[in-house]
């Protein structure tokens, strides 16, 4: 993993000279200095294999040199020598402990070799003083994977979290991530079966991991169980309901899962979601009063809910208020500026307000993310991937 993400050349020491207790004599000095010129001269003109030798020789005349050791030991790492490069790195780290990237190396090291306890001390002492984003990423990644194999997944999580903040758009560390959280999910249900197998948590699980499956049917019937078992279980009423109003729309279904909105409103007032879901279902009933008080409670009850503030404007634009849709809309787009629909909805604001250099720029905005999730459509039908329900605007239409 490591020679393929991060060149060898970002782990290698600066030439520079340390003092040590033991200089060499003034001619052996003088040897010194030239082979490491020479050695970074290599350096410089890509020939590392043509640097070894240089390094060797300084060694030769000063054991102490430190340069020598932590550079010979990335040299001879990257060429998959690692039982060579290791003592070098050692007596490079031995000399001066403040150099992260040798000791993050090092620890790799370790690892190929099997020193598992070793290396683990040598990467979690380094990781979190390395600076270079980069190598704290390789180094994180090798940390993952110790604490992954010793099935410490807690450790891990904190870990691949940290490199997310790093490099958000990583793909080794997204992936790290959905490993990772995959298995702590599946530990986590695992645990819960043993402990408590009959509660009405397991089958929300299981319920969970039914829906997650596609098998509505079974996911309802999960939560049904569930709710016979711990009627005041939270998110019970609410997650049962969405599950019926996935199905195909009968009067039964809509039924039922309204009456399941509204048991979960019952049960928490300050269910946001639910106020949201029962505004849909009075606005296709055409109640837009009951429409227009619930979106506006979800509003008031999370404000930085993009879909609550979207929802309330579409209101107000029925109602002909323009102006209060105005700033409900920007401020969804400020909470969710990739959600092509409400730049649309924006778009067509501005323009009622005679706004057109703002409508256009919206206008555009919602062609980039319109063609963008259509492009991610196209790319999760060739992976086979059906990445759960339509986003909380996908049902509505640009009109």
């Amino acid at each position: 993993m490591i020679s393929k993400y991060v060149p060898a050349s970002l782990w290698l020491l600066s030439f520079f000279a340390m003092p040590c207790l033991c200089q060499p004599a003034p001619d052996a000095q003088q040897q010194v200095e030239t082979h490491l010129r020479e050695a970074h001269r290599l350096l410089s003109e890509n020939k590392p294999a043509a640097a070894i030798p240089e390094f060797k020789a300084v060694i030769a005349l000063d054991p102490s040199n430190i340069d020598a050791h932590g550079n010979l030991g990335v040299l001879l790492f990257f060429q998959g020598n690692y039982t060579a490069a290791v003592p070098e790195l050692r007596e490079a780290l031995r000399r001066k402990p403040d150099l992260w990237k040798i000791q993050a190396l090092l620890g790799m090291g370790e690892r190929r070799l099997g020193e598992n306890v070793a290396a683990r001390t040598d990467l979690e002492a380094s990781f979190p003083q390395l600076q270079e984003q980069k190598i704290r990423i390789e180094s994180g990644l090798e940390l993952i994977e110790i604490y992954t194999a010793a099935e410490e997944m807690d450790k891990a999580a904190t870990v691949v979290s940290t490199l997310r903040n790093l490099d958000p758009e990583n793909q080794e560390v997204l992936y790290a991530a959905y490993r990772i959280h995959s298995d702590m999910a599946r530990e986590a249900i695992l645990s819960l079966s043993l402990v408590a197998p009959k509660s009405a948590l397991m089958y929300q699980a299981a319920a969970h991991e039914a829906a997650r499956r596609g098998d509505t049917a079974g996911a309802i019937q999960d939560y049904r169980q569930a709710l016979k078992i711990n009627p005041k279980q939270p998110g019970l009423h609410y997650e049962l309901a969405e599950m019926l109003n996935s199905l195909p729309p009968t009067s039964t279904a809509h039924a039922e899962a309204q009456s399941e909105y509204e048991a979960a409103l019952a049960q928490n007032p300050f269910d946001e979601k639910a106020d949201l879901k029962l505004a849909e279902i009075a606005t296709h009933g055409n109640d837009k009063k009951k429409a227009y008080d619930l979106y506006a409670k979800a509003v008031q009850l999370q404000p930085d809910d993009p879909a609550a503030n979207y929802e309330l404007a579409k209101v107000l634009l029925n109602m002909d208020e323009p102006e209060k849709a105005e700033k409900l809309l920007e401020h969804a787009v400020q909470l969710d500026p990739t959600n092509a629909i409400v730049h649309f909805r924006l778009a067509t604001v501005y323009h009622r307000l005679k706004r057109n250099a703002d409508a256009d720029h919206e206008a555009d905005e919602y062609q980039k993310y319109k063609a963008l999730k259509e492009k991610l459509r196209d790319t999760w039908k060739d992976l086979h991937f059906d990445p759960e329900k339509p986003d909380m605007y996908g049902g509505d239409q640009e009109k």
